[in-house]
């Protein structure tokens, strides 16, 4: 596209000659000529003397350094994505079923179901969905407009899923919860879980990701949140509109999580607690109990040399005995000060 044209589409102040022609966004160390480079954060403005990019996506605070073409933004990171977007568009359904594909359910003529997919009775799916090979629909299940359900991608029976949902290869919707009651020889009696999954509209779930349907009331994403790789959420559990979870996040059964939420990679949450709105758990966290205010929450350790974790963290061992004796000498230190 031309340059202007962009601005015209996505908004921006364009510093520059209006028929200069893009073909794509790239970083400001990788732009080449016909390229579009973004600098969102002042830390790499040495980069944009040397870049190659034939125009940048820059704030205004930064713009006066900018010595090439350039569209000036408020949220030059926001822009870049939405030329993202722009420049390289969804695929759209190439309406069809493949002969190797196992359809029981009626489907709309608009959808695209690929090579070994199989699609159970009483199948919903609506108008330009993608069906990747080999995705397995169970019976009951419901998929709403243009949904992409890349390669290998599972629905159990009866799992709900909203309208432009993107589930990537090896996401499993649906599958039973981990509910199991002890009997009196310690034997482990399964409880039958009943719920579904329900996912709202304009989410994303990353590869190997798994969303454990409800044991009585349903497992619920909200409309926007986005999920990375290899996440695990369990039964029961509700994720508010818009929250976003990083890689390796594990949610434990009935968890509330409220919207606009931020997990980092790797962290925790336990079941059975809520989060409020707007909170921001670091990378490597375990959240033990409920949060209900907004904020930024971190309790990780930084990693140190194995020696010296087993040294500082012994001490930990004496630390209710290290507080007895700093109250006790507190105590004489107090009575001390009363006799002089």
């Amino acid at each position: 596209m031309r340059i202007g044209e962009i601005v015209g589409q996505l908004g921006g102040v364009l510093k520059g000659p209006a028929d200069l022609d893009i073909r794509q966004v790239a970083t400001l160390e990788g732009a080449q000529t016909g390229d579009i480079a973004f600098l969102s954060n002042p830390r790499y403005l040495s980069k944009l003397t040397d870049t190659r990019s034939s125009a940048v996506i820059i704030a205004a605070e930064t713009a006066d350094k900018c010595r090439i073409p350039a569209i000036v933004t408020e949220q030059p990171y926001l822009y870049f994505a939405r030329l993202a977007q722009l420049l390289a568009p969804a695929r759209r359904a190439l309406p069809g079923i493949h002969p190797t594909a196992t359809v029981l359910s009626s489907l709309p003529a608009s959808v695209e179901i690929g090579p070994g997919a199989y699609i159970g009775e009483d199948v919903e799916i609506a108008e330009g969905v993608i069906v990747g090979p080999h995705c397995r629909i169970g019976q009951g299940s419901r998929i709403g407009e243009e949904g992409l359900l890349h390669a290998g991608v599972t629905l159990y029976q009866g799992s709900i899923v909203g309208k432009r949902v993107i589930l990537h290869s090896g996401a499993v919707i649906g599958a039973d919860g981990f509910g199991f009651a002890r009997d009196a020889d310690g034997a482990w009696v399964k409880i039958p879980q009943t719920g579904a999954v329900v996912i709202g509209d304009d989410v994303e779930v990353g590869a190997n990701t798994t969303i454990d349907r409800g044991a009585l009331e349903n497992t619920v994403i909200g409309n926007g949140v986005k999920l990375d790789n290899q996440i695990q959420i369990a039964h029961n559990v509700r994720v508010g509109e818009h929250t976003a979870m990083a890689g390796c996040v594990g949610v434990a059964g009935s968890a509330r999580i409220g919207k606009r939420c931020t997990v980092g990679g790797g962290a925790i949450i336990l079941g059975h607690i809520e989060l409020a709105d707007d909170v921001h758990v670091s990378s490597g966290t375990l959240v033990a109990k409920s949060i209900s205010r907004p904020g930024s929450y971190t309790g990780t350790v930084p990693f140190m040399h194995h020696e010296d974790w087993l040294r500082n963290f012994s001490r930990v061992r004496h630390l209710d005995a290290m507080a007895d004796r700093i109250r006790a000498l507190e105590k004489r230190l107090a009575e001390l000060e009363k006799k002089s």
